[in-house]
């Protein structure tokens, strides 16, 4: 089952001076579909969809938060900016990211050292309840990287190696190219699973927002996943990740079948439609679902009756997500900034 020598012709090579787009099909065009989303390559070398993509506008929104945290925190952005001079890098580094070589017990000597600087706790809160804005940030990219990853292993990959002719007809290809290309989609759910958890930490942290700073206080949301999104007092926001929705139980169900339970099929494969010697279409096939639910007879879980095919549903389920992920931070931001209005301006 090999893949077809001239499915992908010398022009769709990444870098050719001949615009490429990715298709859902997984066969790249010359062109844009008509009618279907597709996918191009942008300056910084990632495969976006030409439409639709919300990534910037989530950023918008982490950067008010950014700023929110720090204007509830100490009254004001101004109050916040007249600190930054004399405030030591290690204290928005150690512990947070690799630009500090600081061991822990360093990290907790330079805090003695710094002991009598004011605001300090404040200061180290603030940055803490940045990361799980960074979280947010970070793991959108992500998972925004990752979908033009699959589509671009599905459109121009070598599905196997050495390459052979290969009849029409409809086949099933498994190789190290298609376990990478599983791997990618596997880790796309899973991560997305990631911005529920991480999104649900923030919502909690900005209800319980810490007031008392005789000590470096913990952050409210340690101990926070998704699961726990009701004691947020959202409820079931509607519009929000917190709402019921197909897109979110979906999340939640691959995420636990690729985390607990084994794979989304025994043996992780793609399937490929040869025509006149080529390749006409690419995809990969999830199980049937009921409710949220896999279609399971006792320890049967994995039927494919449906012809799922979620290359060609992906995008749109991304799609709806950051629809709602975008909802839930401006909501945030709207929360942070009733929050810091009602708390008082921290003193000189």
């Amino acid at each position: 089952m090999a893949d077809n020598p001239s499915d992908n012709s010398p022009s769709s090579i990444p870098g050719s001076a001949t615009p490429i787009f990715l298709t859902l099909h997984g066969v790249p065009q010359q062109n844009p579909p008509e009618g279907s989303l597709a996918y191009c390559l942008d300056p910084q070398g990632a495969w976006r969809p030409v439409h639709g993509d919300l990534l910037y506008e989530i950023e918008a929104e982490c950067v008010r938060l950014h700023d929110g945290f720090a204007s509830a925190l100490f009254g004001g952005l101004a109050a916040y900016h007249s600190l930054l001079p004399v405030v030591p890098p290690f204290l928005y580094e150690a512990g947070l990211n690799s630009e500090s070589t600081l061991s822990r017990g360093d990290f907790e000597q330079a805090l003695v050292a710094v002991r009598e600087m004011p605001h300090l706790h404040e200061l180290l809160y603030l940055y803490d309840c940045r990361k799980l804005v960074s979280g947010i940030q970070e793991c959108t990219k992500e998972v925004c990287f990752l979908v033009g990853e699959f589509y671009r292993s599905l459109n121009f990959d070598q599905l196997f190696y050495p390459p052979l002719a290969e009849p029409d007809g409809l086949r099933w290809i498994t190789s190290p190219i298609v376990t990478s290309l599983t791997a990618t989609l596997n880790v796309i759910f899973i991560r997305l699973h990631s911005l529920l958890d991480y999104t649900t930490k923030l919502v909690h942290e900005i209800e319980h927002l810490r007031d008392d700073f005789a000590t470096y206080p913990k952050l409210s949301s340690s101990s926070i996943k998704f699961g726990d999104r009701r004691r947020t007092g959202w409820g079931e926001a509607p519009g929000t990740l917190f709402e019921p929705s197909e897109p979110i139980r979906e999340i939640e169900l691959v995420r636990n079948l690729v985390i607990h339970d084994g794979l989304l099929d025994d043996m992780p494969k793609v399937y490929k439609v040869v025509k006149d010697g080529r390749a006409v279409e690419k995809f990969v096939l999830m199980p049937d679902r009921t409710d949220g639910r896999l279609d399971r007879h006792k320890n049967r879980a994995l039927f494919y009756s449906g012809d799922d095919k979620i290359n060609l549903r992906l995008p749109t389920l991304i799609s709806q997500f950051q629809i709602r992920q975008r909802a839930t931070l401006e909501r945030a931001v709207v929360r942070l900034v009733e929050i810091g209005k009602d708390r008082p301006k921290a003193a000189g």
